[in-house]
């Protein structure tokens, strides 16, 4: 009995193990990277602070706490125990509080809060690889000033091929992600500790006297400097989107084990070099190190922020399938990557509006200080849309006391809030563009959503009940003398109602006056209130008469809906209906939006249009739904709007 307990502690020991080595290269690549500017960012010439021992000590005594509050007590002691089913991220977050049954007033604004924090995402996932990878390459400069003109091109070469290669997946290069990352936070530490043992004053900063002293001592300006501070703890989002591919334990394990202490032996390092030289200071990072250092030292930290502009990208594509299936975003290509890991997906549009906002962003500020101005408006003002999303968790679903709420919610917006005061500064110089894009990205998003909701009720005000259809089926042909015929094989109707009669079929029966052996009315039910649906309940199959067949695929937030596949699992199911492809029609509606001077919604003219050009882009359903094209035919249905 002990022996088989024994094997099993050991095979869950391994498991964490291995989860916490995956968990190193795709949790923490983001805030892993942060060494290579922002301690260097807290003494930029634009706050005016010296490099006095003083100010050394009050930032890094501001990152050491930044580093405790955000990271350890707010993210991993908190939100990321607010998981919905095991999934996490802010869209998880906007689902997991707002169930269909809940108030419509208080549903609604929770719903456009988690929307824009999720839009504010996109403006991270342009400017996290563009920084950290330029930020890399910049060390070349502190070998010799040759490589100066190279910068740019460098980065730019690394960042398309890290985009072209995102069609492959990260199955693959991901196993390596570890091990890389692994060694990455092993060089941060022994960075740090070959500084710290010339400058052991240098651990004075734990006290928090020294950060309120800097503020103190430097007034607005030691106020403002929270906004490079605030670079250390970019990656919090990041850890609460990822807790649904390792889990708490292994996150919360790298966290303390690994990831905190060689970040913070840098962090200190640093500080401890600037002490003995503060001249270091334009880029105290790559200085750490030994003359013979700096090349092996570039060439690891390019690797470590080409894994952590990975994870960003992979980010940016979960968060859209997600939309996509929640009814935010029209349908796209999405293809899996990877047959074990269903949160493997490859976007190609998401991935090539990336690249090309990445180039722009590298051309256009031109260096990673520049581009530092633009980072951390979006995160911070995320960070307080999560805050305020959790305090709802901890009330409505937790039922915590209103007074215990308040205070964790006060404490968390204290910080969160001082942070975006300090980057809502960094507007005029760069801050603008996370805001633009979560705009332009929020403004689709509602348009989409509201669109689809005119269209439907638009659909279902004409819409006939399927069993008054069933009861007079004859009553729909156009010529009395006429008879339905019969036609052998199986047509499949999808349509959104299950208890709606589809317009292609009416019209199959209006005008072609057939029908087939079998007919199916086929409805994909994408539930907002969960990521994955359970095996027994994606599929319900209900006999209505001796033709008639209604099959409702359900899906969660999280995954995508194969429907050949799911036709195959009912065929070798027990269920009183199966599929021949060869034999099986699919009968799909294409509704053409037209746009009309007379006002059809209640949406602005200029959304109508936004709407109409949305649909002819949305990719096709057979596509989306992986149908065989050639037992496809699609009805088509103008609507005025």
């Amino acid at each position: 009995m002990s022996h088989n307990k024994s094997d099993e502690e050991q095979k869950g020991i391994k498991k964490l193990a291995g989860l916490s080595l995956a968990a190193i290269g795709i949790v923490f690549g983001d805030i892993g990277t942060s060494p290579l500017y922002a301690f260097r960012e807290s003494f930029h010439e634009d706050y005016g602070i010296t490099t006095s021992s003083a100010n050394i000590l009050g930032v890094l005594s501001l990152i050491f706490w930044a580093l405790i509050l955000v990271i350890s007590i707010k993210y991993l002691a908190f939100i990321l125990r607010a998981d919905n089913k095991g999934e996490g991220g802010i869209i998880a977050l906007t689902a997991l509080i707002t169930p269909k049954n809940s108030d419509n007033r208080y549903r609604r604004w929770l719903v456009l809060a988690g929307l824009f924090g999720a839009a504010l995402l996109y403006g991270d996932s342009m400017i996290t690889p563009a920084i950290s990878v330029l930020s890399a390459i910049e060390g070349l400069q502190i070998a010799t000033p040759i490589f100066e003109p190279y910068i740019i091109p460098i980065t730019l070469g690394i960042l398309i091929g890290l985009f072209l290669v995102q069609s492959y997946g990260t199955a693959g290069i991901g196993k390596v992600f570890g091990p890389i990352t692994t060694i990455w936070f092993l060089t941060l530490a022994a960075l740090g500790i070959s500084q710290i043992l010339g400058s052991p004053e240098v651990f004075r900063a734990l006290n928090p006297v020294y950060g309120i002293e800097f503020f103190l001592l430097n007034g607005t300006s030691g106020f403002l400097v929270l906004g490079s501070v605030f670079l250390v703890v970019t990656g919090g989002e990041a850890l609460y989107a990822d807790i649904g591919h390792f889990g708490l334990l292994p996150i919360r394990v790298t966290w303390f084990g690994i990831v905190l202490p060689s970040l913070l032996l840098n962090y200190f390092g640093q500080g401890a070099l600037l002490l003995q030289h503060p001249e270091a200071v334009n880029n105290p990072f790559f200085l750490m190190g030994p003359d013979w250092a700096l090349y092996p030292m570039v060439i690891i930290a390019t690797a470590a922020t080409i894994i952590a502009s990975q994870a960003v990208i992979s980010g940016a594509f979960s968060l859209t399938r997600q939309a996509v299936q929640l009814g935010y975003v029209p349908r796209m290509k999405i293809e899996q990557t990877s047959a074990e890991e269903v949160g493997q997906v490859y976007l190609p549009v998401i991935n090539w509006t990336l690249m090309i906002a990445c180039i722009g962003l590298v051309l256009g500020f031109g260096s990673s200080s520049n581009l530092a101005a633009a980072y951390g408006v979006g995160v911070t003002t995320d960070m307080v849309f999560t805050t305020l999303l959790f305090a709802v968790v901890l009330f409505v679903r937790w039922n915590w006391s209103l007074t215990v709420t308040i205070a964790i919610t006060t404490l968390f917006l204290i910080i969160d809030l001082a942070f975006w005061g300090a980057n809502i500064i960094k507007v005029p110089d760069g801050g603008w563009f996370p805001l633009v894009i979560a705009a332009v990205v929020f403004t689709l998003m509602t348009t989409w959503k509201k669109g689809r909701n005119i269209l439907g009720e638009h659909l279902k005000s004409s819409e006939l009940p399927l069993q008054e259809f069933m009861d007079n089926m004859g009553e729909y042909v156009d010529t009395k003398e006429d008879k339905i015929k019969d036609v052998a094989g199986t047509a499949i109707y999808m349509y959104s109602n299950p208890e709606g009669t589809p317009p292609a079929l009416l019209n199959n029966v209006k005008f072609n006056k057939v029908l087939h052996k079998n007919i199916v009315i086929l409805s994909v039910n994408h539930t907002d209130e969960q990521p994955y649906v359970p095996e027994e309940e994606k599929i319900t199959v209900e006999k209505l008469s001796d033709k008639f067949f209604r099959i409702i695929i359900k899906s969660g937030f999280a995954e995508n809906v194969d429907i050949p596949k799911s036709l195959d699992k009912i065929t070798r199911g027990d269920y009183e209906i199966s599929f021949n492809m060869k034999e099986t029609t699919f009968f799909l509606g294409k509704e053409k939006i037209l746009p009309t001077e007379k006002k059809y919604s209640d949406m602005s003219k200029w959304r109508d249009w936004l709407f109409s050009i949305m649909v002819r882009n949305e990719q096709r359903a057979t596509a989306y739904f992986n149908l065989p094209i050639d037992r496809v035919v699609e009805v088509g249905t103008q609507i005025k709007m």
